[in-house]
Order: structure tokens, then sequence, then C-alpha cells
């Protein structure tokens, strides 16, 4: 069997000090949350493009990462390519059946600041 490789591969947007808020909120998640979230991550990164119901556009360039955590939580990575990479811009846990327009924002607002 031919080995598989990543058609976009992951990294974390940093601010302009060098922090990763996608990144430090992943590490602040349990053990088993981060396994499903990163799993999640890992098959858009071999899969790439997916479509629902693990990936969804969220319009403007920007895509979500759906993920379901123990508990009946929803997790949700927003992220947007570039050059073949996938930019990891934002992650929540998801309180309402509709992602929230700041988490959106903030998300854009990040993409905007990007610099490869």
């Amino acid at each position: 069997m031919a080995p598989q490789f990543k058609k976009i591969a992951a990294s974390f947007y940093k601010t302009g000090n060098g922090v990763s808020p996608a990144r430090d909120w992943l590490r602040s998640l349990s053990d088993e949350d981060r396994r499903k979230i990163g799993a999640d991550i890992a098959t858009v990164e071999f899969g790439w493009p997916v479509g629902m119901p693990l990936c969804r556009s969220l319009g403007k360039g920007l895509w979500e990462v759906r993920s379901s955590l123990s508990g009946n939580r929803i997790a949700r990575v927003i992220f947007a390519t570039s050059t073949n990479r996938m930019v990891v811009l934002h992650g929540f846990i998801k309180k309402t059946s509709k992602t929230p327009q700041t988490e959106i924002e903030l998300a854009q607002k990040r993409w905007k600041d990007f610099v490869p």
C-alpha cells in the first residue's frame, strides 16, 4: 500500500508577538478532546477538500472543522487555506445551534492579520 501524504498541512495562526490562540485553546482541553479534534483536523489535512458532516464553508474563505465531543459537546475549529496550507485561526466549544457571528468575525480578523 502506498504511503498517504497530506494534501494540505495544518499550521496555527500566530499573533505579532508569537502567541498562537487556537493552539493555546486546544492545549487547554482534555486529552480526549484534543485527540478527537486533532483526528478531525488530520482528516482534513489528508482528505482535502472535505465536505459535510466534517467540514463546512463559512464564506469569505473560512471553513470550520466540526467535532463532536463526549457529553454532547460540540467543538469548532475555524481555518482558511493558503498555498496548500490549512491555517488554524480559532477554536471554541459551541453553546448554540448556530456558529456565533462573533466567533466568525474573530477568525476573519485573524485571517486578515495573517502573514505567511
